[in-house]
């Protein structure tokens, strides 16, 4: 069976995937495999267009009718939040006064940054390569960057003001949910559980082959540096990755339900899992 297969070039992504779409676990699927930017692949899921596709916990509502999410696949945990930046320091009382870019309309770094700061109006959406070069340029007063830009950004001389994981953290006492994989809800339940374990196998290969998955991982990441890349695993993949647990499930839930307050995300019609 062919299906169609939506992930970021991330080396989280690339990481994780390695094995399914390199056909190392099944020859029961096969993928049509497009990569792409997380807000773009945010856009294609609103759409409804691939069967299995990485989504930002923060377009998750707006989807729900026609996905589920995988147990298996998520960026989920503490320490991982997005980070709010600029080139000196602002008081926070101020920032909802401030020019603030943002890497997509539809991430969960957007849903993060409007339950910390709710009153911003000047909000800018870029790229999320985009973001430091446009607070260096003065484009935009601050700016909250995701991904690699989390260990690259000190060494352009710019600072942290916050890091919007803490702060949900802080409010919810839960993890920090970034992304997850979902899967379209019409697909058979067998199918869907058979995606699931295969990507927890994916995933389980590659923290025991992590050296197989490089050279797909770089491929995709050719401006990284060797220890970039593997930060960026070490930080976004985990054992939530592997399975997300009654925590991970219980952190999605509430994250979610603080962008539909008045819609009730059950649990059992979220997930895929045992």
């Amino acid at each position: 069976m062919n299906l169609s297969l939506n992930f970021s070039t991330c080396p989280n992504d690339t990481f994780m995937f390695y094995a399914l779409v390199h056909g190392l676990l099944t020859d029961k699927y096969t993928f049509d495999v497009h990569m792409a930017d997380i807000e773009d692949l945010n856009l294609l899921a609103l759409e409804a267009k691939p069967d299995i596709t990485k989504v930002s916990y923060g377009a998750y509502p707006l989807i729900a009718e026609h996905y589920q999410l995988l147990d298996s696949g998520s960026a989920l945990g503490k320490g991982v939040g997005p980070l709010l930046i600029s080139t000196e320091s602002i008081p926070f009382e101020q920032v909802k006064h401030k020019r603030i870019a943002l890497p997509g309309e539809h991430t969960t770094a957007h849903l993060l940054f409007n339950l910390v700061f709710p009153d911003v109006h000047d909000k800018r959406f870029y790229l999320f390569s985009e973001i430091e070069d446009a607070i260096l340029n003065n484009e935009v007063d601050a700016g909250v960057i995701i991904h690699e830009s989390r260990f690259t950004y000190q060494f352009k001389g710019l600072t942290k003001l916050m890091d919007l994981g803490d702060e949900w953290e802080k409010m919810s006492g839960l993890p920090t949910p970034l992304g997850g994989i979902a899967i379209r809800r019409s697909l058979p339940d067998n199918i869907k559980h058979d995606i699931n374990r295969l990507l927890k196998e994916s995933v389980e290969y590659a923290f025991q082959y992590p050296e197989n998955t490089m050279g797909f991982v770089s491929q995709f990441a050719q401006e990284l540096s060797t220890e970039v890349m593997r930060n960026h695993i070490s930080l976004y993949v985990n054992d939530f990755s592997i399975t997300l647990g009654q925590v991970g499930r219980k952190a999605i839930i509430q994250l979610i339900s603080s962008s539909k307050p008045a819609y009730n995300f059950d649990e059992r019609s979220v997930f895929v899992y045992e």
